[in-house]
């Protein structure tokens, strides 16, 4: 079968049986799938936290609905062609029911590939503090009406356990996920070279890193990424940390200089740009108290 007769899942399966590491940059809007296509990217990468961000002016808190990220899936995947798109769904907006939903959206919107993670809704961005997660169990629900819901896309499965119960919780976790059948395996937040490293070693399934720039995993040169054995690298946040100071400096340029932010170089910076702070209030003020 030629490139051309191929479906959007068919594509990245091709690209990962090549064997080479998949880099996939952070799409946020129609410039930068744009810009990832044209220079010559294999895969992209639709950021939940992008979308949020650039689209719709919030934190990535869970704020964002699936209606909403599909159509920024259609919109992207249209640009992209036939380059294949990675995209964020988040915790799947909901039990399995909605899950299965959520694929079939996704996929009728031109997807290769969605992603799916095992936090309690409302998720917040894997590089804040405060996730909590969904029981294994759980989770494995919502995996299998996604394996079941999809006819093309690869399911990859995200873990947040790394920051929440260590890194030998997350490694069970992803191999019960790999087990369950999900393609794909994305253990979120890896704090060092030491823990991707396990990672890769103790993961049975293909694996992938997600490099956020302004956030807790070291950037690790994708030559050691690849003697590694990973086969996906995500970029969610490169061009969009790069955009926002560079806005601002040209805004600065033209004569904007009140309360002017510092270079952001981290994600919880970035966030309060367009308004964790608020959305953390209202979180606090209204959200019933834990029972002991």
């Amino acid at each position: 079968m030629t490139e051309d007769q191929l479906s959007a899942g068919g594509r990245l399966r091709r690209l990962l049986e090549d064997g080479e590491l998949v880099i996939a940059p952070g799409i946020f809007d129609g410039v930068t799938a744009h810009l990832v296509r044209l220079m010559g990217f294999r895969a992209g990468y639709l950021t939940g936290a992008g979308v949020a961000a650039a689209g719709l002016g919030l934190p990535d808190l869970g704020l964002v609905g699936m209606a909403e990220m599909v159509d920024r899936v259609s919109m992207v995947a249209g640009v992209l062609g036939a380059t294949p798109l990675i995209a964020d769904a988040n915790t799947g907006y909901g039990p399995p029911p909605s899950v299965a939903r959520t694929v079939r959206a996704y996929e009728r919107a031109g997807v290769a590939a969605v992603q799916l993670e095992d936090q309690a809704f409302p998720k917040r961005c894997g590089h804040l503090p405060g996730k909590e997660l969904v029981s294994v169990d759980e989770y494995l629900g919502q995996l299998g009406a996604a394996l079941d819901a999809r006819t093309d896309a690869l399911i990859i499965a995200r873990t947040d356990a790394r920051a929440v119960l260590g890194l030998d919780a997350a490694i069970e976790r992803g191999n019960a996920y790999a087990e369950a059948g999900a393609d794909v395996i994305f253990v979120e937040a890896p704090r060092s070279l030491e823990e991707i490293t396990v990672i890769a070693r103790e993961i049975r399934a293909p694996k992938l890193l997600n490099v956020v720039a302004g956030g807790l995993t070291p950037e690790i040169d994708q030559a050691v990424l690849r003697e590694l054995g990973y086969a996906i690298a995500i970029y969610p946040t490169t061009a969009l940390l790069a955009a926002t100071n560079a806005a601002v400096a040209a805004l600065r340029g033209i004569g904007g200089d009140a309360a002017v932010p510092p270079p952001i170089s981290r994600m919880e910076d970035f966030f309060r740009l367009v308004g964790l702070d608020d959305w953390f209030a209202v979180s606090e003020k209204w959200s019933p108290a834990k029972s002991l």
